[in-house]
């Protein structure tokens, strides 16, 4: 009998507790919680920190109600050790109860994951040149990519390229004639498929706000999705040690009205048309000295600079 009323004893205050945590912390810490609610995928990044944060709140309320009241109640001062010896050995009841709590709790955290990865295209993370889960419109997307002038309109997704390289990142823009640019602009409530890849060693595009995070490896397309929800700015971060400045190597974006990002694009896509008919065919992957340039497009004053098989867009100065 006395058992039992302290784990009822127990049982009440650490339901009364994680109630009132669960509640403070969804609606109050909650809507507060990152990367925040500029694209689907932050959103449901933030969603599912909260479910799991709900679902940790009453573990740790629970260890601490216990220890605070085994401190308190059970402290060799008031009380000999409530519990030991044979009455601690070979509960079958409590055994069951734990197993199944456990196996419950680890199958619906997966079920969840997966779930999560699912609804929201491989929740912003890389999923490597061909997608699990990819979201409407990202096929015509990826074709389009190769129709220079295809532009964009409302309600088609957008191609990106996110070229890494020590240390910075370039955006090229496919469908706009493939121009290069150091601004990462997108417009809102559009589908976008980031299509990253490096060239040089290996670096990770993240984009904080955005909910995106993407291994760029060299010669290898890794294709991640979000949907842009708010106008805003966010932040560009490598985040895999890439060399001496790496930490520098961040930038930011903006996501703009559709209108915005029309005339954005139109009129960068014009100013760069003399430097972008000498960049590389537009392709999904680079290989970065294909010129004879050691890690670059431009010439390393050899003889023979300029490779013999592949042609970056630049004539060879000696033909």
């Amino acid at each position: 009998m006395n058992e039992t009323h302290h784990l009822r004893r127990m049982t009440t205050i650490w339901v009364i507790l994680s109630i009132a945590a669960d509640l403070l912390g969804w609606f109050v810490l909650g809507p507060h919680m990152p990367p925040g609610r500029m694209t689907e995928t932050a959103y449901h990044d933030q969603l599912d920190f909260n479910i799991l944060l709900m679902a940790a709140l009453p573990v740790l309320i629970g260890v601490w109600v216990y220890m605070g009241y085994a401190i308190t109640v059970w402290s060799a001062k008031r009380a000999p050790e409530p519990v030991g010896g044979d009455a601690a050995r070979g509960n079958r009841r409590a055994q069951a109860l734990w197993i199944s709590i456990t196996t419950v709790a680890t199958l619906g955290a997966a079920a969840f994951g997966t779930w999560a990865l699912v609804v929201d295209h491989g929740s912003g993370g890389g999923e490597g040149p061909n997608p699990i889960w990819a979201p409407g419109g990202a096929a015509q997307a990826e074709t389009a990519a190769f129709s220079p002038n295809s532009g964009w309109t409302p309600g088609q997704a957008l191609p990106v390229q996110v070229i890494g390289q020590q240390w910075k990142f370039t955006y090229r823009y496919p469908t706009f004639g493939g121009f290069e640019t150091s601004q990462l602009i997108l417009p809102d409530n559009a589908t976008i498929v980031f299509n990253v890849t490096s060239l040089d060693v290996i670096h990770s595009f993240w984009a904080y706000q955005l909910g995106v995070k993407a291994d760029a490896n060299p010669q290898v397309n890794d294709v991640a999705y979000t949907e842009t929800k708010q106008l805003g700015s966010f932040m560009v971060r490598c985040s895999e040690l890439c060399g001496i400045w790496h930490g520098a190597m961040y930038n930011s974006g903006q996501v703009v009205t559709p209108s915005a990002f029309q005339s954005w694009a139109q009129q960068t896509e014009a100013a760069n048309a003399a430097n972008t008919k000498l960049l590389p065919p537009f392709a999904w992957t680079y290989v970065p000295d294909a010129n004879g340039a050691n890690g670059g497009y431009y010439p390393n004053g050899k003889a023979t600079p300029y490779s013999s098989v592949e042609v970056y867009g630049s004539k060879n100065p000696a033909s």
